[in-house]
């Protein structure tokens, strides 16, 4: 009988297991190495794809405020204001300019602290306050009754109450007032009462006309159908430290909130353009706020077009150097009703 043989039990031997770990590991290692610049590679886009959205939000909302500064819906150039006390409140202080710039090193007085506290203005950046009377956009004056003090708007729907400062113009002129009663969906009558103690600040005078004249009956003023009534909104713009440390475009509104616009902004200068109101000149250079000698509307030299450079960066260290990615970008906005 044949004994049928034992059949030889075959394996991998040590060389070639270590040739299969070694492949192995070549392999993981290249995938490896192209998920990490993938990573890497998104990372960078994301940051850069937020800085972009940042600086068109920063350039679009500064923009708009700048290019309305000083401005009405009815295109007037005589402007007065009956307000009580109405060169104390930042925001409706006219007389000292509805366009006013600050250097680095210059304070922005009753408005905004310089420090590194949350919201803060930081130290060697530059702020800008805004006050327009053209950024709402209003209601169609239907009615005035100079001898009441009331102004009839053209729909009940008006949308303004008790306490509102606004701008209210005819193509002759405009004038800074207080809503003393409304009642918006009830009634279109829109009350400009004199002498008031609420709501603060009040009107000195029910006579809105020009120039202003507090006491009595002021300059008595009828305004024609057709104008305006938009609210006055005002505005400081600075660099400020946001909840993470880092820095951020501010808002600072009428109320005294300050709003954080866009992250990642770390620097923001502006400069000026000046121009002389007698001969119509333009100056030859642009000039830092502390070089504008007046801001006020009355100013025989008046800026005419703002020029901003902001930084920004990154929020996460994307560059080849393990550091944020940092752009410079400048703007240039002409100021509407001071036009070149």
């Amino acid at each position: 009988m044949r004994r049928t043989g034992m059949r030889r039990v075959a394996g991998f031997s040590l060389v070639e297991l270590m040739v299969a770990l070694a492949l192995g590991l070549f392999l993981i290692g290249g995938i490896l190495n192209i998920f990490l610049t993938n990573q890497q590679a998104f990372r960078t886009n994301d940051n850069l794809a937020r800085l972009q959205e940042n600086v068109r939000l920063a350039f679009e909302l500064t923009a708009r405020e700048i290019r309305l500064a000083g401005g009405n819906a009815c295109g007037a150039a005589q402007i007065g204001n009956v307000l009580e006390d109405r060169n104390v409140q930042w925001s409706s202080n006219w007389d000292a300019g509805p366009l006013r710039g600050f250097e680095g090193d210059q304070e922005v007085p009753d408005i905004v602290a310089t420090g590194t506290g949350l919201a803060q203005r930081l130290a060697g950046t530059d702020a800008i306050v805004v006050l327009s009377g053209a950024l709402d956009n209003g209601v169609m004056l239907a009615n005035h009754d100079a001898a009441t003090a009331v102004i009839q708007a053209g729909n009940i729907n008006h949308g303004f109450s008790q306490g509102e400062i606004v701008m209210v113009c005819d193509p002759q002129s405009a004038t800074i007032a207080q809503i003393t009663a409304a009642n918006s969906g009830t009634t279109a009558n829109l009350t400009f009462a004199a002498n008031t103690a609420d709501p603060l600040p009040g009107n000195c005078t029910i006579g809105l006309g020009f120039p202003s004249v507090c006491g009595g009956t002021g300059t008595t003023k009828t305004f024609s159908p057709g104008g305006f009534i938009n609210r006055l909104t005002a505005s400081t713009w600075y660099i400020g430290t946001n909840a993470n440390q880092g820095r951020s475009l501010y808002r600072r509104n009428a109320a005294g909130v300050s709003e954080e616009v866009a992250d990642g902004v770390t620097d923001l200068q502006i400069e000026y353009l000046l121009r002389n109101t007698s001969s119509q000149a333009l100056a030859s250079e642009w000039v830092d706020a502390d070089e504008v000698a007046d801001w006020t509307t009355g100013a025989p030299e008046q800026v005419v077009a703002v020029r901003m450079r902001l930084a920004l960066q990154t929020a996460q260290n994307v560059g080849t150097d393990r550091q944020a990615l940092r752009r410079d970008l400048i703007q240039v906005i002409n100021i509407r009703n001071r036009s070149l």
